[in-house]
């Protein structure tokens, strides 16, 4: 029941905030119960959770079935650790109906977890959808000026891919034995080398979209721009790697013969992407958007690594998945404090932070060090692993990427001069100490780069036996 329990928590905690209108409260409630998921999926890392199996839809032959492996418990570990540090650390933002605001983001959170740990193909249809459907709610609502056009497009891209996903949940599940949607029985259906390719695509398109990579990007800048900062927090720190983790628990198993046949082109646009991100993140003012395509050339080293089929490539995304979570989720809510402080996200007002605000500062500094995977930090082992495999799949490939390593330099330390130091600008003197809540969330984290990045065998171990199905033979 351990399982059933961590999706039941948010979902019974959303639907009580409809209820509430007391800001105390409010906070209380939402508070307390993504602390409660935290303590569950900290339990589940040292407890082999049974299996949830229960009968959903019949008529299907579809069962509501969540399991644990690795590679699940480390991302519910993540999504338990990043909602509590977002509400904690913005509780005291001015935010309209947060009872109605706080209960969608907790529905987010229940479809994230029910992604992560479901083994039926229907069900994880309806838990992807349940993660992005509140998600377009909040930006629509509570986003910047811009938030009807950036969400129409928002929508139109998910909903896209979400649709061939079906299609092809649906295709499969068709060639099964006893038509069943259980990830074991879609396993043994014999597909053809020319069917693995067109189900491949269908799948592959949702979760290019979902991460996203080159050129199917061009969605999330302008959302991560356009939404509340505790949204964009959720979309960067979790929701993209709803992505990855297809490829790693779908495409990967389902399809080898497709995955192996478009490793070349999935890297190419990959290292495109990568090449991209970096170039126009270092042309940016505006902070959020630069943290955005930064995102988006980590999250393509990681797609990359994938496609080379190399165990130490899924070695170091496995342990990447978590550490860019922590990092970038550490940069946002300091890009936070600064907007909500300040009333600006353009870096060239900003300045001085280190003389007005030198705690905070530090801790800029602390994860702007692991942005560029320094070493001791927690992204130097992924990356140092995932550019292994590259340079075994193809050199000129790694060198290419490998230019990325000093484009980030160039565009985090920039980002460090014009925020934190010079003169201290306007706006920069309307910065107060931020909540010694806000400041612990930070320290919390930045604890996390440092402990993982000096001794990163936790996360090997938990991820060992999913790293053994990978390349079982």
């Amino acid at each position: 029941m351990f399982l059933l329990t961590l999706l039941l928590i948010p979902v019974i905690a959303a639907i009580l905030l409809l209820f509430v209108h007391k800001q105390a409260t409010i906070n209380a409630i939402t508070i307390g119960a993504s602390l409660l998921v935290l303590s569950i999926a900290i339990v589940i890392l040292n407890v082999n959770a049974a299996d949830f199996d229960e009968q959903w839809l019949p008529l299907l032959n579809s069962r509501f079935v969540l399991h644990t492996d690795g590679l699940a418990k480390l991302l519910v570990l993540l999504t338990a650790i990043s909602f509590p540090a977002i509400f904690i650390a913005t509780q005291k933002n001015e935010t309209s109906q947060k009872n109605i605001f706080n209960s969608l983001l907790l529905f987010t959170q229940a479809g994230l977890l029910g992604v992560f740990l479901t083994a039926d193909a229907l069900a994880f249809y309806f838990f992807w959808e349940l993660a992005l459907i509140p998600v377009y709610f909040l930006c629509s609502i509570w986003g910047g000026e811009k938030r009807i056009a950036v969400t129409f497009k928002f929508f139109i891209y998910t909903f896209l891919g979400s649709l061939f996903m079906l299609i092809g949940i649906v295709y499969l599940y068709m060639h099964t034995a006893d038509h069943s949607f259980a990830i074991k029985a879609l396993l043994e259906s014999r597909l053809t080398a020319t069917q693995q390719n067109s189900v491949f695509a269908l799948f592959f398109l949702a979760f290019a979209i979902k991460m996203p990579i080159f050129p199917l990007h061009t969605w999330q800048p302008d959302a991560y721009e356009q939404s509340p900062t505790s949204v964009t927090m959720v979309l960067s720190a979790v929701m993209v790697k709803m992505g990855l983790y297809g490829v790693i628990r779908w495409l990967i198993p389902l399809f080898p013969i497709a995955f192996a046949g478009h490793a070349n082109l999935v890297i190419t646009l990959s290292v495109i992407g990568i090449i991209y991100a970096s170039f126009i993140a270092i042309r940016q003012d505006d902070l959020k958007r630069l943290i955005a395509y930064s995102s988006i050339a980590h999250i393509g080293l990681m797609n990359a690594a994938l496609f080379t089929q190399k165990q130490i490539g899924a070695q170091g995304v496995l342990i990447q998945l978590f550490s860019h979570g922590i990092n970038v989720l550490g940069l946002w809510i300091i890009a936070d404090i600064i907007e909500q402080q300040t009333g600006t996200r353009s870096m060239k007002a900003m300045g001085g932070l280190a003389k007005k605000q030198p705690t905070l500062a530090i801790l800029l500094v602390g994860f702007a060090f692991a942005n560029i995977a320094l070493p001791l930090t927690n992204a130097f082992v992924g990356e140092f692993l995932m550019f292994n495999a590259l340079f075994q799949f193809n050199v000129w490939m790694a060198a290419l990427a490998g230019v990325s390593v000093i484009l980030a330099a160039i565009y985090t330390l920039n980002m460090v001069q014009k925020v934190a130091y010079g003169e201290v600008g306007d706006l920069m003197q309307k910065m107060n100490t931020p909540s010694k809540q806000a400041q612990w969330v930070l320290m919390i984290l930045l604890a996390i780069v440092f402990i993982t990045g000096v001794y990163p065998q936790f996360l090997f171990t938990i991820t060992a036996d999913t790293l053994q199905q990978m390349f079982v033979k």
